[in-house]
């Protein structure tokens, strides 16, 4: 039965794997990999706006099922959720797997975005030490350190970012957004 589901996810027969899918998740000690497959294969349909609920059984299901909560997190977004509810999803996902940029990376960006300065920073540090300077990462730091009060991290961070070369737009972009301090008004390269 594994082996037929395997064949028909394999070669996109999203229809019989989705009724393959919910029968195993109608059955006494469905696994999270059944959710969480069912999940991926109503968003291959089209039929995202359903996946969330199958997520949610997933990590009720087993909460170290990393790629449930990291799809989680991006259902939320797309629907609209709070953005806290992503970071938290986001969050789990990065725990589970510490060295996964992709988590790091949509952790920081939703810490940014629901006000959680310090959650951000330490999410964009993590990104930086796994991806090496990237832009978005330094332009996170900058902004939330920015917004912690901590002039001397967000200058270093708005520094190394416009020391890149390549991300004039996004320095000016994370200088004006701060609202609570200030960046630096100068850059070596702009």
């Amino acid at each position: 039965m594994v082996k037929d589901l395997d064949s028909l996810i394999r070669t996109g027969d999203w229809q019989k794997a989705e009724a393959r899918l919910r029968r195993l998740a109608r059955e006494r000690g469905a696994t999270a990999s059944v959710f969480y497959n069912l999940a991926k294969v109503l968003e291959a349909q089209g039929k995202g706006a359903q996946s969330g609920a199958w997520l949610r059984r997933a990590v009720a299901s087993d909460a170290n099922h990393a790629n449930a909560w990291f799809e989680l997190g991006r259902w939320l977004v797309d629907q609209g959720a709070p953005v806290s509810e992503a970071a938290a999803a986001f969050g789990q996902a990065a725990k589970l797997m510490p060295d996964d940029v992709d988590s790091w990376r949509n952790l920081a960006r939703t810490a940014l975005r629901a006000g959680q300065w310090p959650r951000a920073l330490e999410a964009a540090e993590r990104v930086l030490a796994l991806a090496c300077e990237e832009a978005e990462a330094l332009a996170i730091a900058a902004r939330a350190a920015a917004e912690a009060r901590d002039q001397a991290a967000a200058a270093d961070y708005a520094g190394r970012l416009a020391a890149r070369g390549d991300a004039g737009a996004l320095w000016l972009k994370t200088l004006t957004r701060s609202s609570a301090g200030s960046l630096p008004l100068h850059s070596p390269r702009l």
